[in-house]
C-alpha cells in the first residue's frame, strides 16, 4: 500500500478517539465529528474507521452483542464488556502473557498475540 494521503476528517476520527477514556461505536463517532464536520456521511466514518483498523491505527473491539467498538489504545491491554450495557473498559491489571506460553504448547502454529476480554455486570448496572 502506498503513501496515505492526508485527510482531515480522518485525522479528526483519531483524534477524538484519542481524546475518549471510553469506547465508543461508529454511529457515537458520527455524531461527534458531526460536530466539527456537519456534512460528514456515517459511511466515510465506516471507511476511514476501517481504515485505521487494518493500518494499526486503532483497534476494534467486536463484543457477542451490540456495535463494535474503537480504541485508539493499541498496546496490550485487556477489556471488561458489560452483559447489560454493552459498556466496553479498560481493566488495569498485572501481566498475564504467560498464556501466550501455555495457549503456544497446544497451538497448532506459532501464536503472535492474544485478546483477553471478560464479561459481567458493571458497577454502574448493578446499582440499577
Amino acid at each position: 500500500m502506498g503513501a496515505l494521503k492526508y485527510s482531515r476528517q480522518r485525522e479528526s476520527i483519531i483524534e477524538l478517539l484519542r481524546a475518549r477514556g471510553d469506547h465508543p461505536t461508529a454511529d457515537m463517532i458520527y455524531e461527534s465529528v458531526r460536530q466539527i464536520y456537519p456534512n460528514i456521511s456515517l459511511g466515510t466514518v465506516y471507511r476511514n474507521l476501517s481504515l485505521l483498523v487494518n493500518i494499526g491505527e486503532i483497534t476494534k473491539i467486536s463484543t457477542p452483542e451490540g456495535a463494535d467498538r474503537f480504541d485508539a489504545r493499541t498496546s496490550p491491554h485487556n477489556h471488561f464488556i458489560c452483559r447489560k450495557c454493552h459498556n466496553v473498559m479498560d481493566l488495569e491489571m498485572e501481566n498475564i502473557d504467560h498464556i501466550m506460553e501455555k495457549a503456544g504448547r497446544r497451538s497448532p502454529g506459532v501464536i503472535d498475540g492474544y485478546t483477553v476480554h471478560f464479561f459481567g455486570i458493571c458497577k454502574e448496572c448493578t446499582k440499577k
